[in-house]
């Protein structure tokens, strides 16, 4: 199914392959200090980062600082972009400094930091070959590095699809195809076992509800004729809820299941911790998977200057426990993490670092760089017990 390896791997990752016994020998040495990977716990994670070592250029890191939507408002905040390595996009500053998401170390130390934290899927953010967002490049040809590296720490790999331009029903279903054909042979490749005891891929879907219900169900509906279901490509679709009217087009729609995304407590209706609970009745109603998002904070004024009152202060960590408490609480069946990277929006689990320089930077003190890491390891450890219990 993944056809002509060679043809699809990057140099980098055929040094990787060609790993000697003593990389194994450590790699085997780290996973015995790792707690098991809990497959129930998934966490966002993003590509798009980029150096002038194994780019040519800063990707992302040199995020430009975006305009107030009203231009009177606009004109009481700086314009123009950030200068990396010092000055970067994010609020805090990662201990792998200002790196690229290319770089096999990093995702290396991406793993173990994963493992570190018993999370057992990463959800990476995807566009299908040759698209990306409006401040990246494309990222789709990372994936196999990716998959290969996760592969050697037992983490798994799931998809989580951009909205990209044109982004329909039609193209869906080529999506799913070309990810299935493209990875889905890989040993890392995340399927989730189904109420039915099949094991079946897990996409969440970004902004499903830019595209109708109506549209969705062509996909989703057993009923209709260009449906992906019973297929080779069928799969578990999670939409993003965001509004309490986005439920009934959920069920409409054909969807698997619902997860919430944004990591700011009382943001929208699905990312409100006092809401789970009913929607986790909902869900329970429509047999759909109930996957609430959980984030330690919120900060996105590196790039967003006037976005202040969505701040979500982390409180030393507590703000993160008050979420994982409420998505046991509420039931989550998944419990999804916004994020491991998602450094503009400063929702990010990765290991930060103090950093001194003209731009202020928060940190994580006064707990240490993998703080968020541990706490994301003790209740790991709280869902699995909960749910074999």
């Amino acid at each position: 199914m993944l056809g002509n390896i060679d043809s699809v791997v990057p140099e980098a990752l055929t040094k990787m392959i060609d790993i000697d016994s003593e990389r194994v020998k450590n790699v085997e040495a780290a996973l015995r200090q790792f707690p098991a990977p809990n497959y129930n716990i998934h966490a966002f994670y993003y590509t798009w980062y980029g150096n002038t070592q194994f780019d040519g250029k800063y990707i992302h890191w040199d995020h430009p600082l975006l305009p107030h939507w009203d231009s009177k408002v606009a004109a009481g905040y700086p314009r123009g972009r950030h200068s990396p390595p010092d000055d970067i996009g994010a609020n805090f500053y990662p201990a792998l400094g200002a790196y690229s998401s290319r770089d096999p170390s990093v995702i290396e130390a991406h793993m173990k930091q994963l493992r570190a934290g018993a999370i057992g899927v990463l959800a990476v953010s995807w566009y299908p070959p040759g698209m990306k967002d409006e401040n990246g490049e494309p990222t789709d040809d990372i994936v196999p590095l990716i998959l290969e590296v996760a592969h050697a720490y037992h983490v798994k790999v799931a998809f989580h699809i951009e909205p990209y331009k044109g982004r329909d029903e039609t193209s869906m279903f080529n999506n799913v195809k070309y990810i299935i054909e493209k990875y889905g042979e890989h040993p890392a490749f995340y399927r989730h076992r189904t109420n039915t005891g099949k094991f079946l891929p897990l996409f969440y879907v970004y902004d499903s509800y830019l595209l109708n219900s109506e549209q969705w169900a062509k996909l989703l509906k057993h009923t209709k004729s260009s449906s992906i279901r019973d297929t080779p490509y069928d799969g578990i679709f999670i939409a993003l809820l965001v509004e309490e009217k986005h439920k009934r087009d959920i069920v409409t729609a054909g969807f698997d299941g619902v997860y919430t995304y944004f990591a700011t407590n009382g943001f929208s209706y699905g990312s409100t911790h006092r809401n789970w609970e009913s929607i986790k009745t909902f869900c329970e109603d429509n047999n759909l998977l109930f996957i609430p998002s959980v984030g330690p904070g919120y900060i996105d004024t590196s790039i967003r200057p006037w976005n202040f009152q969505n701040t979500r202060n982390r409180i030393n960590g507590k703000y993160y426990e008050m979420a994982l408490s409420a998505a046991l609480e509420a039931g989550a069946d998944v419990i999804s993490i916004t994020s491991f990277n998602e450094w503009h929006e400063g929702t990010q689990i990765e290991m930060a670092i103090p950093k001194t320089s003209q731009t202020v930077y928060l940190d994580y003190l006064p707990h240490k760089p993998v703080v968020y890491l541990e706490v994301t390891r003790k209740w790991a450890a709280i869902f699995s017990n909960e749910r074999d219990g």
